[in-house]
């Protein structure tokens, strides 16, 4: 049998951490198996779906490179086929109009409250042997229900929770069609599932009450069953359900914030699965390592600190060019030019940083005006090293422009002046980058031209 699985979005806003995690899980084990992973896109909620929401679902899975064998399929092109079906279970009694109107029903629900039982849909359209149904309405168009069975059960063993059983006799006739004719969720899922052969369906656990509904639907339909994996969901780091606050933000945002999508995806295959001990591994080994019986059953907790930690050993490990070339759209979004020599700045700093945009911002002082405090320039350009910083300057103006040099010609200049080097490192980083912590002040001289470090130095000498 071929695995078959489908990360299936609405698209009613961005790919967020939830999402992402799911699109994941279901892409890597298709490649663990050797399968196929589809890409669906759920957009029959016509009032909230955008094609804004579908280019960021697009964007998203791209940046993380989650690349899928077939599709995107969208359901709002598929209504022909669920009509079809929608005609096909009418026909074998599987489905029927109902023609109970929203006040009907909502009165029906409150009675059922009064007297202390589950508030539901009673059954009054309902064919059944020897049983007359009311006459039609004028007026009233139906929805059409599906028949659930009244005994037995819809049980399946789930490849996360283990054994799950829903008694049939909890669940009342789900609405599959609206009054104009709509399919509804639950009733596009079974079928699209059925027509894409889907044989692992990994999703949130927010939808452990849906498949009951689903099997039963997909049973009446003469379906085989696909194994069914119910992944838990993200909390914040304070136990509180995922929101922005926490971070559950577009994945698109933590690729506009600096973050490397390896570091990203390194991050979410942690949240809630794990391969023993392992904490930073590549996505080929994740995907040789991966199965679903190592996903926890419990919720696991969003901690936005580890992801910085992740990032900032990505970036570390990361190719100098491709960190430029990053960067560099990040400077450009600034207005920013990066000038030659920002694979050399790149590789200066990036063991100092945690984001992109940090490095970004490190990057910034050498292609742009650098402003310091007024402050930190009253602190460290005292009296007694001006005079040094002056010859310093001088002596800068036909030394050979490289690290190796600069740095004897530094100390050269502190032992005639007797003075300890931080005396002439912090100003000098003051007067060239506005702050007082940097990399090895001769590395950081040499990134610069000699005409720039005269000239932000001659502001201030």
């Amino acid at each position: 049998m071929t695995i078959r699985t489908r990360f299936a979005p609405s698209p009613t806003g961005y790919l967020h951490i939830g999402g992402a995690r799911t699109a994941l899980f279901s892409w890597a084990y298709a490649r663990k198996m050797g399968g196929t992973f589809i890409l669906r896109i759920e957009d029959t909620d016509l009032e909230r779906s955008s094609q804004a929401s579908v280019q960021a679902i697009l964007d998203g899975m791209s940046w993380l490179n989650l690349g899928y064998d077939e599709g995107p399929f969208y359901q709002m092109q598929r209504m022909d086929r669920y009509k079809d079906v929608l005609a096909q279970l009418i026909e074998q009694g599987h489905a029927y109009y109902c023609y109970t109107t929203p006040d009907e029903l909502e009165s029906m629900r409150e009675l059922m409250r009064l007297r202390g039982e589950k508030p539901r849909y009673d059954g009054s359209w309902r064919p059944e042997p020897g049983k007359i149904l009311p006459t039609p309405p004028e007026g009233v168009k139906p929805v059409v229900r599906f028949k659930n069975p009244l005994t037995g059960v819809a049980a399946w063993d789930d490849m996360v929770k283990g054994r799950i059983v829903f008694e049939n006799s909890e669940l009342d006739d789900l609405i599959i069609a609206r009054p104009d004719g709509t399919p509804t969720y639950n009733f596009c899922v079974v079928v699209d599932d059925l027509d894409m052969g889907i044989t692992q369906v990994i999703r949130g656990d927010d939808h452990v009450n849906n498949t009951p509904r689903q099997i039963n639907i997909l049973k009446a339909l003469g379906a085989t069953l696909p194994q069914y994996a119910h992944v838990p969901m993200i909390l914040g780091s304070d136990g509180e359900r995922l929101s922005k606050r926490h971070g559950a933000v577009s994945v698109m945002q933590y690729a506009e914030d600096g973050f490397l999508p390896e570091a990203l995806i390194n991050y979410l295959t942690r949240l809630g699965w794990s391969h023993g001990d392992e904490e930073v591994f590549s996505v080929e080994q994740f995907v040789e390592w991966f199965d679903l019986e190592h996903i926890s059953r419990s919720a696991a907790q969003f901690n936005p600190e580890k992801l910085r930690w992740l990032n900032q050993h990505y970036i570390k490990l990361a190719d100098n060019a491709r960190l430029a070339e990053l960067v560099g759209g990040h400077l450009l979004a600034r207005g920013v030019t990066a000038a030659p020599r920002l694979e050399d700045v790149i590789a200066l700093y990036k063991g100092r940083v945690a984001t992109l945009l940090e490095l970004a911002d490190e990057a910034e002082v050498f292609y742009s005006e650098v402003h310091p405090d007024q402050a930190l320039l009253a602190e460290h350009l005292s009296p007694e090293v001006v005079s040094a910083l002056r010859e310093l300057a001088a002596r800068f103006a036909d030394v050979l422009w490289e690290a190796p040099e600069l740095a004897v010609l530094i100390k050269e200049v502190l032992a005639a002046h007797h003075l300890k080097m931080p005396k002439l490192a912090m100003p000098l980083r003051v007067m060239l980058v506005g702050q007082t912590h940097t990399p090895s002040v001769d590395a950081v001289l040499a990134l610069f031209s000699r005409e720039t470090v005269l000239a932000r130095m001659g502001k201030y000498l």
